[in-house]
């Protein structure tokens, strides 16, 4: 049987402009764009019913992009490498194509057997990066200026046709109650597609955000001035490319124009492509080490925490209902959102690390369920970084109130998300329980004391930092996955060149 098809292997890249794999296909030959639909992925425990609604979505738009080219979206459900079999038999694959994955340990595992049988079949599996994350990288020197390379390349125009195959391809996207996902309330999720993606970049580049920078930290108004592109970038249905080069051309704009705001637009829109650089970045760590999914990342913390969480506090944490009015509201508009911000994900991770001293491998799989936006390569290293298990980060415990009289002073978020709090005064709103009428709220009484919960946290870490071995693991740590700065950007600002690494700074994602 002579090999006839090329397949596209749509995953996490769910559009057809800037997709180098479907590119290459055409010019090598007909192509099926597939999408495969893996039960056993989406019943990870670090899976949900809104990422699936958010991908199906997307998908849906897909499969009409591709059949307005001439040949839809084929959607098959079952294990990959079984249907990479029956469509060799059916019809012989020429070729295997689809974008680099830094996914889950269960993605790692499963292109590895994928990789296997394309071998044992003769099948050629090309796979270029949609990151600038480095498969078998040596060093980290010079990975940022490879990143600019990356992302200052030419987009990859959408094709403008495809051979229709004919015959009998299916082409149902399952829902998530057929894919046996628990129901998942989410009413405020943000659709998918890439449609909804493109008009996502396009309000935040041209109004949206003008203060990034200097609001995104608190949620009362990073919802609005955050880009909110952080789903589309996991899902694919933008590319990181196209995202930076967007915001570099506004940049360049601002350089010319005379509005009075120009120099507030453009130093917004430094700080967000710098943290475009730090999404692939942080992707790079997991890439380089899949452990940090599972393990702690300096191994002096092993058995620093129970091995299983308290139910009634991973319960209470996950509903929002620890009796701290800010940690509790920022998880219910996470839960009725899919998306908080990311000094609020940080706050609520280290509260359940120190304060509940909680496993990180059991809230960080709860969170994951939560965020439509989950990217495993950021999500772990940057649980790891905020329970104080990397070893080489500062060791940062937020403090519910002060963050709450911070960054929600007039309790704007508290009153909008935790309505048992109506009859509380707002001189006694971040700290209920001080009120003479707190008794009869029908509201928690705090989980845990504060002070003596953070100073139990700070002192225990702190104990094992001064450990004889510590420092030497440490180092080696730094080495392999501190930062480096190189010379340029795609901001246009010059960086002085560092070749020494060093730990990350708490740096934050607010797309």
């Amino acid at each position: 049987m002579t090999a006839q098809l090329n397949i596209v292997w749509f995953k996490r890249d769910l559009r057809i402009t800037d997709h180098q794999p479907l590119t290459l296909a055409i010019k090598a030959g007909p192509v099926l764009p597939l999408y495969i639909v893996e039960p056993d992925l989406w019943a990870q425990p670090d899976a949900s019913g809104r990422q699936w609604e958010f991908a199906a979505e997307s998908l849906c738009e897909l499969q009409q992009a591709l059949a307005k080219i001439g040949q839809p979206l084929c959607v098959m459900v079952g294990d990959a490498v079984q249907i990479f079999e029956q469509l060799h038999e059916r019809c012989g694959i020429a070729n295997l194509w689809s974008h680099e994955e830094t996914g889950n340990g269960w993605t790692y595992r499963r292109d590895l057997a994928v990789s296997a049988w394309a071998r044992q079949a003769g099948v050629a599996w090309h796979e270029p990066r949609q990151f600038g994350v480095i498969r078998r990288l040596k060093s980290r020197n010079g990975w940022s200026k490879a990143w600019e390379r990356d992302m200052a390349s030419e987009i990859t125009p959408a094709p403008i046709g495809l051979t229709p195959l004919g015959g009998d391809w299916p082409t149902h996207i399952p829902s998530a109650n057929e894919l046996g996902l628990k129901p998942d309330p989410c009413p405020h999720r943000q659709p998918g597609g890439r449609v909804e993606g493109l008009r996502t970049l396009e309000s935040f580049l041209s109004g949206r955000g003008r203060n990034y920078r200097f609001q995104m930290s608190s949620p009362v108004t990073a919802f609005e001035a955050s880009s909110r592109l952080s789903p589309h970038l996991t899902w694919g249905t933008l590319s990181m490319r196209e995202v930076a080069q967007a915001a570099a051309a506004k940049m360049q704009a601002l350089k010319l124009s005379t509005e009075a705001n120009a120099q507030r637009w453009r130093a917004s829109l430094v700080s967000f492509s710098g943290r475009l650089h730090w999404h692939c970045h942080f992707m790079q760590k997991l890439e380089d080490e899949p452990r940090i999914e599972f393990e702690n990342l300096h191994q002096a913390y092993d058995g620093l925490r129970p091995p299983v969480a308290d139910p009634d506090r991973l319960a209470a944490w996950s509903e929002g209902k620890t009796g701290f009015p800010f940690i509790d509201a920022c998880m219910r508009a996470l839960n009725q959102h899919g998306w908080i911000n990311f000094r609020m994900r940080a706050m609520l991770m280290s509260f359940a690390s120190y304060h509940l001293w909680l496993p990180w491998q059991e809230s960080g799989l709860l969170l994951a369920r939560k965020f439509v936006d989950y990217e495993p390569g950021i999500h772990w290293p940057q649980v790891q970084m905020q329970s104080g298990t990397t070893g080489i980060n500062t060791i940062r415990i937020y403090n519910p109130v002060k963050q709450s009289l911070d960054q929600d002073p007039s309790g704007i978020v508290i009153r909008a998300f935790v309505p048992e709090l109506s009859a509380v005064p707002d001189g006694f709103l971040h700290e209920p329980w001080l009120w003479p009428g707190a008794s009869s709220l029908p509201y928690p009484a705090p989980i845990v004391d504060n002070a003596s919960a953070a100073k139990f946290a700070r002192e225990t870490l702190y104990g094992i930092r001064k450990g004889s071995h510590h420092r030497q693991t440490a180092q080696e740590i730094v080495a392999k996955h501190g930062s480096r700065k190189g010379s340029s950007s795609t901001t246009g600002r010059k960086r002085q060149v560092k070749s020494k690494p060093s730990a990350d700074k708490q740096m934050a994602f607010d797309f």
